[in-house]
Parts: C-alpha cells; sequence; structure tokens
C-alpha cells in the first residue's frame, strides 16, 4: 500500500532479460533499512526487492507487468519515481494508492496555467467511468486531483491536472511531453463502488 507522494527518483542502471525482466534501479534510499521481499513503488508499479545493495535495490518484472505498463519504461537509464511501502503510523499525504496499474494513458496536451503545468491525458473506456472531477488518480505513482474531466466519442476519456512547480521538481514530469505513455491507477474506492454496482444492475 502507498499513498502517492514520490520520495525518491531511481535511475534504471541495468535492464537484463532472463526468464523474467531483471531491473537495477540506482536510488538515494539507505537500502540497510530496506528488507529483501519489501516493496517498492516504481513510477506506479508495486515491486519486490529481490536483491540490494547500499544505493541500488534489484527488481524482477514479469512479461505480464511489462506488458501492462508504459512502454519504454523499462529500459536502460529511464528515471523511475519510488515510493517505499506505507507503515502503520505514517502520514497518508495523498491518496489510497495500491500500486496496480489500471491503464496506460498517454500526454495529449501541455500547457502553462499560472505557475503549474496543465497537463491533459487522454484514457480509454476501461477508466473513464472512474474519472471524476476533484477526484484522486496516480499518474506515473503520483497521487494527483482531476481538475477536468471531457467524455470523448466512443466512450474514452480526456482529463486534466496541474502539476505545480514543486511536483515537477521531486518527480520525473520535470520532463513531460505529448505522446508520453503515463502509467494510471483509479481512486480504489471507485473500484469498489463500480465491482458493487455492477452486482446491483446483475
Amino acid at each position: 500500500m502507498f499513498t502517492g507522494i514520490i520520495t525518491d527518483i531511481g535511475t534504471i542502471r541495468s535492464a537484463e532479460q532472463r526468464g523474467d525482466l531483471r531491473l537495477v534501479i540506482g536510488c538515494g534510499y539507505d537500502m540497510a533499512g530496506v528488507a529483501i521481499g519489501a516493496s517498492i513503488s516504481c513510477s506506479g508499479v508495486c515491486l519486490t526487492v529481490v536483491e540490494k545493495g547500499p544505493d541500488w535495490f534489484a527488481v524482477d518484472l514479469s512479461a505480464e507487468t511489462v506488458s501492462r505498463t508504459a512502454q519504454g519504461q523499462w529500459t536502460l537509464g529511464r528515471r523511475l519515481n519510488l515510493e517505499r511501502a506505507l507503515k502503520v503510523g505514517d502520514e497518508l499525504g495523498g491518496h489510497i494508492v495500491t500500486g496496480h496499474v489500471d491503464e496506460i494513458g498517454q500526454v495529449t496536451g501541455l500547457r502553462n496555467e499560472g505557475d503549474s503545468l496543465r497537463v491533459t491525458i487522454s484514457a480509454g473506456p476501461a477508466i473513464a467511468p472512474h474519472v471524476a472531477p476533484k477526484g484522486s488518480i496516480t499518474l506515473d505513482g503520483i497521487s494527483l486531483t482531476v481538475n477536468s474531466v471531457e467524455d470523448k466519442a466512443g466512450g474514452g476519456v480526456d482529463f486534466g491536472v496541474n502539476i505545480i512547480p514543486h511536483t515537477a521538481e521531486v518527480t520525473t514530469f520535470d520532463s513531460l511531453e505529448v505522446g508520453r505513455p503515463i502509467n494510471i491507477e483509479i481512486d480504489v474506492l471507485a473500484r469498489y463502488l463500480h465491482r458493487m454496482q455492477a452486482f446491483r444492475t446483475a
């Protein structure tokens, strides 16, 4: 379980295709305090630490994980938003995040809005019902507030979020560009409400 508050930016130091994809990720964490088997969110994907060193950790990604996450994300030199798993008593600064990607969206618009950057994301019909103005959403592991929603013909959705300067400085969103694929996780409450509604109307 995570909160969507990024605490470090990691860099992929090596990517080796074995039976699964083994990544070694450099980080600023004190890895002495991170156990083998611990979970770390890597740009919104919950991954398990299988090896570690003073300033790095290794994870294994199955073909399923690679296929369901943003294309090009797991390549040498790629920067990742990192967050360690929530501990009992930690401050819940963002919202409840599971680290399970619901869909891959795409950045379709960028414009300055005051000191912030307004980012428009295009997503498909599977998550459109779960995106609501002023609701929470997770993009590449970052807890953000949805500021606008526009339904599209065919059932898809365009939604907007604002990236304040601080968020850009401490995440990989300092280098956003149109066309970039984005890992999207909907609010877990929306997921359960949808499931309950499906049973109610069945």
